[in-house]
């Protein structure tokens, strides 16, 4: 059966030498000494790649959303993004950093403005969250760069998967075609933490094949270690897990990530089953995890929602929301939409490739401002 690798200018990664991620996120706070210091920790730990978010709570969520439910507690998520804002200059910085360190920096865009500020930064790879794998036109935007892309597919089903790769092969063929190496997709389970027996790794091989490309894993599970082995064991090409300094530290996701001895011997795990023949790997890592637990990890191969994250399906990915109250009769416009995630309290709207047909359609009732738009919405 084909690997297919994943390559960031002139370095190649598949199960022979995964690309190991740390996923730094918000966790510096919007402080340069403490994303410095979060850096140097995750390259000395074995880091091929350090990871970012670049947030603007606008691009993600409605000021209406309310508490969200997050590993450290619930929280206003929407004053937290607005926190978390940064400038251009401020991920320059870090990005001048992370490449003085020898690694390979990464940040997530969660709509059209941080995408292109990314771009014009100069950035050699980027990286698409899972709530935004349905964002079409996030993902229009980030085909037209041509750059090497990971998609992360949590919260997401085979069609989700399937309409995203296509957007990208459709808007840029000749790179993103079968077999290319400019874009990878990484199994995720969008649960925090998420259950180790949600990921049914044996899906990965043929997913791999359906799509031809390479995949990975974007793991929220507990365990530094098995995870990550398992899935270089049965052909992952990168493994993405959060760091942090400590579990105690404030970031929204430092309560599930790895602190640096942790992710250190993570690193160390996965470089060694690299090298090892997959059948052994997987023998090894039973005799240390035990055959049942690393059995229920692998799984029966088939995609599907997993059962820790179906109940956020609609709302964790994106869909049709009013940015403001709109009155019944009113001609629904561009201006007045947006397509954000929904998260628990507000209603769902229509899904994005929906929203040229609600576009110049009046309403037909009135829309609280923050609410999905559904089809009832809709004269």
């Amino acid at each position: 059966m084909r690997e297919y690798g994943f390559s960031i200018g002139r370095e190649r990664f598949d199960s022979h030498r995964p690309l190991i991620i740390a996923e730094l996120g918000t966790g510096h706070g919007g402080s340069a000494a403490k994303a410095g210091e979060l850096i140097h920790a995750a390259v000395e730990a074995g880091a091929d790649c350090v990871k970012f978010q670049h947030v603007y709570a606008d691009e993600i969520i409605h000021p209406n959303t309310g508490l969200v439910p997050l590993p450290g507690g619930p929280i206003p998520l929407y004053k937290r993004f607005q926190e978390l804002e940064t400038s251009p200059d401020f991920l320059a910085s870090i990005k001048a950093e992370v490449e003085r360190r020898g690694a390979i920096f990464l940040c997530t865009p969660f709509g059209l403005r941080s995408a292109q500020e990314l771009r014009a930064l100069g950035v050699s790879a980027m990286k698409l969250a899972s709530p935004e794998l349905n964002h079409l036109p996030l993902l229009a935007e980030l085909a037209s760069y041509g750059l090497p892309t990971l998609l992360s597919s949590g919260v997401s089903t085979l069609a989700d998967i399937e309409a995203a790769i296509l957007a990208f092969r459709r808007g840029h063929p000749e790179r993103y075609g079968s077999g290319s190496e400019a874009l990878a997709l990484l199994h995720c389970v969008t649960a925090y933490p998420a259950p180790e027996e949600d990921y049914g790794l044996r899906v990965l091989k043929p997913l791999s094949t359906l799509f031809g490309l390479a995949v990975g894993v974007s793991d929220h599970s507990m365990d530094p270690v098995l995870v990550p082995a398992l899935a270089t064991a049965v052909g992952s090409c990168a493994i993405e897990k959060h760091f942090c300094l400590s579990r105690g530290d404030p970031g929204l996701d430092d309560p599930i990530a790895l602190e640096p001895a942790a992710f250190a011997r993570m690193c160390q795990a996965l470089r060694s089953i690299a090298a090892m023949d997959p059948a052994l790997a997987i023998e090894e890592l039973s005799r240390e995890f035990g055959v049942h637990r690393v059995q229920a990890v692998l799984g029966s191969g088939e995609k599907r929602l997993a059962p820790s994250e179906e109940a956020n399906y609609g709302r964790t990915n994106r869909s049709l929301h009013a940015l403001r109250y709109i009155k019944a009769g009113e001609t629904l416009s561009q201006g007045m939409l947006a397509l954000l995630r929904t998260e628990k309290v507000l209603r769902p709207g229509l899904a994005p490739a929906f929203m040229a047909l609600a576009i110049g359609r009046r309403a037909a009732r009135d829309i609280p401002s923050g609410e999905g738009v559904e089809w009832d919405d809709l004269a």
